[in-house]
């Protein structure tokens, strides 16, 4: 099936990196990718009342279909209807949650390429506003998951606009970022970081109160 941007660029989808082999990995999340792991971990909370966060839908606009069968219709055009925004949405504790989720192969970076403009600038309304947004990087050959909030990644994208490295390095991953372990159940805890970045928030906003 093509499915295309609204200016008719045609999407060109990136392969899913746990459908490669991976080594070092427990066997129950052998095959499993970010996207993967977080929807176990977003139906573990909400199954717990923990929190209402989920995968947004992408609208598409559908072109073509054929139909091989009476029974059976293959879209074989569309295009996206908007440009995305984030991957996840939702509340937790009264707050609104927004975040991109983000893989790379790469053991010493994270490329900027990435991400895409419209996304940042939706974080960033987003952190106007008083939501709580941010990234969730997984480095695959290395199985380590971060959490990066949007106002400490916001001078590395400025970085990056203003004809600086193309990539973050790990080191600055590490230094801007809070490490998520995974786990069994759920797999990926990142509400437990999530509390740690609104109370640092809220410090911050008390400050500028003052």
């Amino acid at each position: 099936m093509a499915i295309r941007y609204p200016n008719g660029k045609k999407y060109v989808p990136v392969q899913k990196l746990g459908q490669q082999k991976k080594t070092n990995l427990s066997f129950s999340n052998r095959g499993k990718t970010l996207e993967d792991e977080l929807n176990e971990t977003n139906e573990f909370y909400l199954s717990r009342s923990m929190a209402v966060i989920h995968k947004k839908p992408v609208p598409i606009q559908v072109v073509n279909v054929n139909y091989p069968a009476r029974s059976a219709a293959v879209i074989t055009e569309a295009y996206f209807r908007t440009p995305s925004t984030t991957d996840y949405n939702g509340l937790w504790k009264g707050k609104y949650i927004d975040f991109e989720a983000k893989e790379t192969k790469s053991a010493t970076s994270f490329p900027l390429q990435n991400i895409h403009e419209h996304q940042v600038n939706h974080m960033k309304s987003v952190s106007k506003q008083g939501g709580i947004t941010f990234f969730i990087l997984k480095f695959t050959s290395l199985d380590r998951y971060f959490i990066t909030p949007y106002v400490f990644f916001e001078k590395y994208w400025e970085r990056m606009i203003s004809g600086g490295r193309k990539s973050i390095t790990l080191d600055e991953v590490m230094e801007m970022s809070t490490e998520i372990k995974p786990g069994f159940n759920p797999r990926l805890d990142y509400l437990q970081a999530v509390s740690a970045l609104a109370a640092s928030y809220e410090t911050i906003e008390r400050q500028e109160d003052v």
